[in-house]
Order: structure tokens, then C-alpha cells, then sequence
């Protein structure tokens, strides 16, 4: 009886360290992919062969973004990305495509945040200087809050 839970417990713990895979964004038909052509695709092909675009750019002529991306991870670890395809499709002003850019995994940056508080350049302040801090500054003197005469400016 020992030797069964011991099996069940041992079997449970080894898929607990079982990788997790998972995908992300655009399906990536690679026939499809290569078959997109600058100079002879517009548009409107593009869009009937490759479907709808991760993303379009804001800027230029509207690029569009076709992006894949594998990850894995282990129990409750965070996903690391182990493949990704970002394509970039530019089109000239009457819609068709003129470049095709590729790219893999290599741009994918690892972005840790710094602590829990965002660094700032100045001084410590604490929660009673925030609190009573601007007490008096409004209309003090030198504030800037001095009255204006008819040409806008103070006293001049």
C-alpha cells in the first residue's frame, strides 16, 4: 500500500515539472507566408491570404504586423518566449506591398521592472511633507501668483 502511494505522489510531483507550451498570436502557415511577393501583392491579396493583422502601424503608410510566438514555462513559473516570428509588411501610398521584414526571437527583450517604486530623480519626501507640503505656497510671495495689470504682465 506504501509503495502505491509513494508512486502516486512521485507520479504527481514529475507533472508538476511537466513544461507548459503555449502559443500566441498569428498562425503561421509558412507556404502562405512565402507566397506574399513585394511588387505584385496589394493590400487586399495580402489580407485574403494572410487573414487580418496582429497590428497595423499608426505611422508612414499603416504597416502591418504579423507576429507568432511559442512560449513555455514550468508549474508556476512565468512563460519564456522559445520562438517567435514578427513580420512586417510596408505598403506604398497606393497599397501595395513594397518590403517584407522578418524577424525571430533576437528582439525579444526581457524587461524586469525596478522594485516596487519607480525611481525619481529629487528629494525623499515623506508622507506628512506630502500631505502638508503646499500649505501656504499658494499666493506666497515669488509664487507667481501675483495679480496682472492691463498688459499681462505683474506691475509692468
Amino acid at each position: 500500500m506504501r509503495s502505491l502511494i509513494f508512486l502516486a505522489l512521485a507520479g504527481a510531483l514529475a507533472a508538476g515539472c511537466t513544461p507548459l507550451r503555449s502559443h500566441q498570436g498569428y498562425i503561421v502557415d509558412a507556404d502562405l507566408v512565402n507566397s506574399i511577393q513585394p511588387g505584385v501583392d496589394n493590400r487586399q491579396s495580402v489580407l485574403a491570404t494572410l487573414g487580418t493583422p496582429t497590428f497595423a502601424s499608426q505611422f508612414n503608410q499603416g504597416d502591418w504586423y504579423y507576429i507568432a510566438r511559442d512560449s513555455r514555462n514550468y508549474a508556476f513559473n512565468a512563460p519564456r518566449p522559445r520562438d517567435q516570428l514578427t513580420m512586417e509588411i510596408s505598403f506604398d501610398q497606393a497599397g501595395n506591398v513594397t518590403a517584407i521584414r522578418k524577424s525571430g526571437i533576437e528582439q525579444v527583450v526581457d524587461v524586469s521592472p525596478y522594485g516596487k517604486t519607480t525611481p525619481t530623480l529629487g528629494r525623499e519626501r515623506g508622507f506628512f511633507q506630502d500631505l502638508f507640503g503646499n500649505i501656504g505656497a499658494v499666493g506666497a510671495a515669488g509664487a507667481g501668483g501675483g495679480a496682472a495689470g492691463p498688459t499681462g504682465r505683474n506691475g509692468q
